[in-house]
């Protein structure tokens, strides 16, 4: 049965990059503030000690720095290549937030309390914009701070002192508040809801089922057909092995995630 493209291997790769150093990032960088926590000393043996972790700590923040430029480039050629200008900022492929994403989120929870149908969703839902901008606000906000504490030498010349203390307190209430998003929020929304779970494997495969599309994205579905899109966008299924491995793959990281959510409540509110 044919399914439908939704994301490319690019974007794919992308995903599997940031989440894999996301990992790296939480669990080098939360032993060092939950350092009175009896689990960071063994997670930080885990990684080969302080040192170990460092190096982890700031490979996975190099690669964070390069999808971050690979996206955005990425964005830039679709607008200027792909689209050759012709795109707008405020439609339905565009990842800015519009009024029709208030109305779909206050129509939502209305129906989350039987109180209307439920809203039909585009190509992208409010709860999928607020993740990907929660992200891009992230990135630079750890990303600026980290570089301060990395190469304090080189800010000190540019910066006064305290600088380093607004850096140091930025990036470790950012980073747990990424953190503690991340593997709440948007596990849920992505894989842990009632209809996902316990994995949608569409960041992995690429593809979702003709059925999905219209079911829970039938404006998208509708706009498809109507511009006579649809059948450039039909793909064959991937084959099962890499499905599963897929599958296989985002089970680790979930768990994994959960883990170090489970090892911060301790360390946040045991310890």
């Amino acid at each position: 049965m044919a399914q439908v493209r939704r994301f490319s291997a690019y974007h794919r790769v992308l995903h599997v990059v940031m989440a894999v150093s996301f990992i790296g990032l939480v669990a080098s960088g939360m032993p060092i503030k939950y350092a009175q926590a009896p689990w960071a000393g063994w997670l930080v043996a885990l990684e080969g000690g302080y040192r170990g972790a460092a190096l982890i700590h700031r490979v996975c923040a190099v690669v964070t720095f390069g999808y971050f430029v690979a996206h955005i480039a990425g964005v830039l050629y679709t607008i200027g290549v792909v689209k050759k200008f012709r795109f707008n900022i405020l439609g339905p492929e565009s990842m800015v937030p519009w009024i029709k994403d208030l109305e779909d989120m206050l129509n939502n929870f209305r129906w989350f309390l039987g109180m209307g149908p439920r809203p039909r969703f585009d190509r992208w839902t409010y709860w999928e914009k607020f993740d990907y901008w929660a992200v891009f606000w992230g990135v630079g906000m750890i990303g600026v701070s980290g570089l301060f504490l990395w190469f304090p030498e080189f800010f000190g010349q540019l910066f006064p002192g305290w600088a380093f203390n607004i850096a140091t307190v930025i990036h470790s209430d950012e980073a747990l508040l990424a953190a503690g998003f991340i593997f709440t929020i948007h596990f849920f929304n992505t894989h842990l809801r009632p209809e996902k779970f316990p994995m949608d494997p569409v960041i992995f495969t690429g593809r979702l089922s003709l059925h999905e599309l219209q079911n829970e994205r039938p404006l998208e579905y509708q706009r498809l057909v109507e511009a006579k899109e649809l059948d450039q966008l039909l793909v064959e299924p991937q084959k099962t092995w890499l499905t599963d491995a897929g599958l296989l793959f985002g089970f680790a990281l979930v768990a994994i995630g959960l883990l170090l959510l489970v090892l911060i409540i301790l360390g946040q509110f045991v310890y």
